[in-house]
Formats: structure tokens, sequence, C-alpha cells
């Protein structure tokens, strides 16, 4: 297994990452003001904010913004790129293949550097509050270290909810907020350990067998890939298998070490682990070849949680607000 520590910060910097999921794509434009936003406002950027990354996929019509800054920062950074986002967003009118519920679906906060999960959750609990007051309509639940007591997960809030089918969602009852407003729709603002997105396409056109092999891998089912939830859509005229790869508990992980399933990392010294792209792009070409079809290639939808340390520390010592022009975004 491979091990890199996120526990310490040459910068003296409390960081975390927020991977905001807005549902636009296809105005790059607007995706881009949204991003800037974050940055600060009038103009006057704010040295200790920076957007690592833009994935923009327009058959799906969604955006991932990785919006990294420090603790203390990175709520109003969030909001003023969902002010921005809210404005330009209608839900009455978006379409797209990938299941939504809000012009913002979806707020989720990581920690990155000397900075715990409970402290990601107190901060989403602070934004998802002035969300609701600065947005008209706006409406939100909360999953993770921000739903408190219980602390459900994003997938199980998505589920009670009717996220991977429903797009009326006039009768959803938020956590915050009034009934959705049919413009704005339901947003999701949480926290929890880093959660990766990786994507795999197959050469095939058929749902059904992608769905098979997406079922295959997801971690709740048996012989699964521990934290990995999986849904298969048709993309660009094939099928694609995306993947929510969560980070874990280190205890379970520590005995593999060959096969490179695992990678490990630490925050605040507690050890987490996540299967890495590698594998889940292996096995998943095990399943399409076991079934005669092959795989065309894998998107890692930003960054590994070490990547995305590495490069918010870069970023913000070197002062780079906008350093996803210089990785260069992605726009599908």
């Amino acid at each position: 297994m491979k091990k890199i520590s996120m526990s310490s910060s040459r910068l003296g910097l409390r960081l975390a990452a927020c991977l905001l999921n807005i549902s636009e794509a296809r105005r790059k434009h607007i995706v881009e003001n949204i991003a800037n936003a974050a940055l600060g406002k009038n103009g006057q950027k704010h040295p200790e904010v920076s957007v690592l990354n833009i994935f923009s996929d327009q058959n799906y019509n969604r955006s991932v913004i990785t919006i990294v800054a420090s603790i203390d920062e990175l709520g109003n950074s969030i909001l003023a790129a969902c002010l921005e986002a809210f404005q330009s967003i209608d839900m009455q009118i978006q379409e797209g293949i990938h299941p939504c519920l809000g012009a913002v679906d979806l707020i989720p906060i990581y920690p990155l550097t000397d900075v715990g999960v409970e402290e990601c959750g107190a901060v989403a609990r602070s934004l998802a509050e002035n969300l609701v007051r600065h947005v008209p309509g706006c409406s939100v639940f909360l999953f993770g270290e921000a739903d408190l007591p219980e602390k459900r997960t994003l997938v199980q809030r998505r589920k009670q909810l009717g996220w991977f089918t429903r797009r009326d969602f006039s009768a959803l009852e938020p956590d915050l907020g009034t009934a959705p407003a049919r413009r704005c729709g339901l947003t999701g603002v949480g926290a929890s350990p880093y959660v990766m997105n990786c994507n795999v396409t197959i050469d095939s056109q058929d749902l059904a067998l992608g769905r098979e092999i997406a079922s295959a891998i997801r971690g709740s089912n048996l012989n699964g890939l521990k934290g990995v939830q999986a849904m298969a859509f048709p993309h660009e005229g094939k099928i694609e298998i995306a993947c929510n790869v969560e980070s874990f508990e280190d205890q379970e992980a520590t005995e593999t070490s060959d096969d490179f399933r695992y990678m490990a990392y630490s925050v605040l010294g507690n050890q987490f682990s996540y299967i890495s792209p590698h594998y889940i792009e292996a096995q998943i070409k095990k399943l399409a070849s076991d079934r005669g079809i092959g795989t065309i290639g894998r998107a890692l939808i930003g960054f590994t949680p070490q990547e995305c340390k590495t490069c918010a520390e870069y970023a913000i010592k070197k002062s780079i607000g906008e350093f996803w022009k210089i990785r260069g975004g992605v726009f599908m």
C-alpha cells in the first residue's frame, strides 16, 4: 500500500476542499463565471482561495469545480460561487442525462491539511444556513458531518429523497429552507473524508450490461470494491460507469500491498484509504472482458486526495487563484 502524509503543512495553513457540483456544462462562460466568483469580489482575489480544476461534461450537463481554501475562508468562497450559480441556472429548463435535484446540486467539503472532518461539518452547516438566508427559494438537505446527530451518508440521503430517479421535487421536505422552488431545486450540503470521482467508459451501448458491471463493483454488494458507489449512464454513444470513491478508515486495508488496490493517506493523524483509480479501471476492464467487450478509457474528475492537497498548497503558496487555467480545465 502507498501511504502519503497529509497531516501537516509547511505553509502553516489549514486547508479544505469543496468539489462543487453544478447543473450546467453547456454554457462555458457561465461555469467560468461561477468559478471566478469563488475567488473574490470586484476583481479582488483572496490570497487563500484557489480554483484548482473545472470538469464540465456536456452530455451530463454537469460541472464539478474544485475550490480549495483555508478553512476560515472556504465557506465564504463557496457561498459567492453559489450565489452566482443560482442567478445563472434555472432548473425549470435544465436538461441532462445525469441525475440532479438542484441548480447547485451538491456541496461536499473535505479536509486536506490540519483540519478535521468535524470542523468541515461545522463550515458546511454554517454555509447551508447562509444559503437559505441569501437565496430566495433555496432549500438544503444535509449529509455526513453536517447532518447532526445522525450523520447520514450522501447515498442514504439521496435514496431517501429520490435523487436517483426524481425530477419533481416540489413535494420534498428539506432540512433547511422552504419547499424547493422550481428554479433552484434542492441542494445537498455536507462534509466527509475525501470522495474521489472516477469514470470508466465501456465499449458498448448496452445500458443493462453497464448496470450489471456497476452493480458488481459497488461496495454495498458482495465482492464489491470497498467505498465505491457506481452507476451506469449513456455517454457520447457508449456507456460510462461513474464511480464515487470514498475514503474510509484504514484498519481493514493495511494488509494489502503489492496490487496497489488501496492508496493510503493521513489527515491530523487519522489514517484513511481508498480504492485506487487504476484498480477500479482494471476491475471494470475484467468484468467487461468477461462479457465480451472492451473499455475505452478512464477519467478522474479532479484529483486524488493527495494530488488535491499538493496542488492546493502550491496554488495558495504562489497565490494562483485560477490554477485550473494552468492545469487546464476539462470540457467534454
